[in-house]
């Protein structure tokens, strides 16, 4: 039996502007600030949880509102705060742009009615942009998905969807290296996750086909004697041989929230055993046979080394930790 996702190192790690980004092992390191590529994240997480406590929707209401403030008046995004809530960074369509449109898209879609109509209006506004960076337009596809899930007239997340499926979710003719990058990078499984939801979104087959055979491949590529061996923290290509370190929990994360939205349209059992093997990864069983989570606090490690873990419990490994117990709690009755 799973049990469902923790949510109390996230809370400690967050104060009155946001959730600290950085942690020497469990304390939060202050001095770092915090940045939005983790408070959308942090959102992500509490705006999907279907039966969320005081703490969650403190969460959730908390991390909409770091977004809000992060947003310019033209959907743009600044990325950086200090700890005295003074922003630091400027605005841009990078990742933390998508970022935010993913998390306020999910809110919109959320049944958390106190962050629903808020996060969809925040989320129209930075539908206006538009990004260079494939990733960034990946993010932002997710929030739109979520969007036109539950109202499937708006024209913000209509129009981002189609400018998405169009510029950035290209084929690629190679069948002996498919992926669409010269090499995978980081948060992988997001384009064909994206891919995915565009296809579903906008009602195109071809995509939905293409991101499930590229997630198919990756999913081999990065499965290793039953257990999931993610691409390290340098990125992989061609040739390269695997086990490889360091490996970063967001691989993991994201490669269940991707095989989740695969298994809403194909009834292959690996995307279920896929979600079983990311949630697993975090108990052991990974190439390190080594723990990647604090028992005693709910953080999530920092990365897996060759043999054993990087104990520090920052923002990024715990959101991808909650995540990935949320898809697993949530897909865990499913029959096979």
């Amino acid at each position: 039996m799973i049990d469902s996702p923790r949510f109390d190192h996230l809370v400690r790690l967050t104060d009155r502007f946001g959730t600290f980004e950085h942690a020497e092992h469990a304390t939060p390191r202050r001095e770092h600030g915090y940045c939005v590529d983790d408070v959308a994240r942090v959102l992500v997480v509490s705006a999907r949880e279907p039966q969320p406590n005081a703490s969650v929707r403190s969460l959730a209401q908390g991390s909409l509102a770091f977004v809000g403030d992060a947003m310019g008046p033209h959907g743009d995004c600044r990325n950086r705060r200090s700890a005295d809530g003074t922003w630091t960074s400027e605005s841009s369509t990078e990742d933390c742009w998508g970022r935010s449109l993913w998390g306020l898209g999910t809110a919109a879609a959320s049944a958390q009615f106190s962050i629903a109509g808020p996060g969809l209006s925040l989320f129209e506004r930075g539908a206006e942009q538009r990004s260079q960076y494939p990733r960034a337009m990946a993010f932002a596809a997710l929030g739109a998905a979520a969007v036109l899930g539950v109202d499937s007239t708006n024209r913000a997340a209509r129009s981002l969807l189609s400018d998405i499926a169009d510029v950035t979710l290209k084929a690629r003719s190679d069948r002996a290296w498919p992926w669409p990058e010269p090499r995978l990078y980081y948060a992988n499984a997001l384009l064909p996750d994206a891919m995915i939801a565009v296809g579903v979104a906008l009602e195109r087959p071809e995509l939905v086909v293409r991101g499930l055979d590229l997630l198919g491949w990756l999913l081999a590529r990065e499965t290793r004697d039953g257990h999931l061996s993610v691409t390290p923290a340098e990125g992989s290509g061609p040739g390269d041989v695997g086990p490889s370190f360091d490996q970063q929990p967001i691989e993991v994360s994201t490669m269940a929230d991707a095989c989740a939205r695969a298994l809403s349209v194909d009834d292959s059992p690996k995307w279920l055993e896929a979600i079983g093997m990311a949630n697993a990864w975090f108990d052991g069983d990974n190439d390190a046979k080594v723990m990647m989570w604090d028992p005693e606090t709910g953080g999530g490690y920092d990365g897996l080394h060759a043999d054993v873990a990087n104990k520090n419990e920052g923002a990024e490994s715990t959101l991808a930790l909650v995540s990935t117990r949320q898809q697993a709690f949530a897909h865990q009755t499913i029959s096979t």
